[in-house]
């Protein structure tokens, strides 16, 4: 069984307790459990399910800098667990990003806090849900992330569609063992820009993109389709891959097919990074209506994935 690390996220939110449930389905799997001490009976819970690794003590009723302080202290003891080889891969419950930054830590989300604590060149935020209920499996990759949706057109360029690409078709080929993924791209604009009367980008940016990402022989590039229909290709099972030029376009889909299945995947790191595909939702926390699908299909990813990398060491 490769060994697992679980940040336990923002402790007034609900990582904590899926993860508790979600561990429940994983016979034999002793995770190192990594987050503050003071759960309360979800914290004795979790004791008697993995490894604890404290980062501190949360006082009850604390508020968002002590949870930001907390979350992010968890995040680097995981990653400095993973780089030293003692864990395989995390899985990360969710933190507030508010609370991240009250705590001074000026990052807006896991992905770009763990690519400055690897030192990782490039990554790619991808999104999973390997089962949806009118087919599947449905897998994202996202061109840009968390960023004001009038700064992506600016942002995106040749170089940028061409490695974040390459770094999500290594993860397919790597971690999930697709050796010659089969790839489509959402188009930014309407129509996919409709021959450049609703925008160009399509014409000027991710075609010569594809272009550029053709030389490898083992990749088939199905096109640049528009974003109301391009799903259907994954859904239907006729594209591995989805790549989609912002945040929204993707997540949507997937958060509305696959709520609690969907699963945030960091490629690019020097181990597997999941994550369950929902927030802290600090507002039913405690009342144990959370439901631990995604978190549960984060554990079994992080734990496919492992094994799928020491098998191809």
């Amino acid at each position: 069984m490769p060994r697992i690390g679980i940040t336990l996220g923002d402790p007034r939110g609900i990582g904590p307790e899926v993860t508790a449930a979600a561990l429940r389905d994983f016979i034999g799997l002793k995770p190192v459990l990594i987050g503050p001490k003071a759960l309360g009976s979800v914290g004795r819970e979790l004791e008697e399910l993995g490894v604890w690794e404290s980062v501190g003590e949360w006082e009850p009723g604390g508020g968002p800098r002590l949870a930001g302080e907390l979350s992010a202290k968890a995040i680097e003891r995981a990653v400095r667990l993973a780089s030293d080889g003692e864990l395989d891969g995390i899985v990360t419950a969710p933190i507030s990003k508010a609370a991240l930054h009250a705590a001074g830590y000026p990052f807006p989300g896991h992905t770009e806090f763990l690519q400055t604590l690897t030192g990782a060149a490039e990554v790619t935020m991808m999104m999973a849900a390997e089962r949806t209920p009118i087919g599947g499996p449905l897998r994202l990759a996202l061109l840009t992330a968390h960023m004001p949706l009038n700064d992506v057109p600016d942002a995106l360029n040749v170089d940028l569609v061409t490695v974040k690409t390459r770094i999500a078709i290594d993860a397919l080929r790597r971690w999930w063992g697709i050796p010659q993924p089969r790839v489509t791209f959402a188009g930014l604009n309407p129509h996919a820009g409709e021959g450049g009367l609703f925008g160009d980008e399509e014409q000027k940016v991710l075609a010569p993109a594809i272009n550029k990402l053709s030389t490898d022989s083992k990749i088939e590039l199905l096109g640049v389709f528009p974003g109301d229909t391009v799903f259907l290709q994954a859904i239907e099972g006729k594209a591995d891959l989805v790549v989609t030029p912002y945040h929204d376009v993707g997540l949507a889909v997937l958060k509305t097919l696959a709520r609690d299945e969907g699963v945030n995947v960091t490629a690019g790191l020097p181990f597997p990074r999941t994550s369950p595909d929902h927030g802290t939702a600090i507002d039913i926390a405690g009342t144990k209506s959370a439901d631990p699908g995604a978190m549960r299909a984060a554990i079994d990813l992080c734990i496919r994935f492992c094994s799928a990398s020491v098998s191809t060491q």
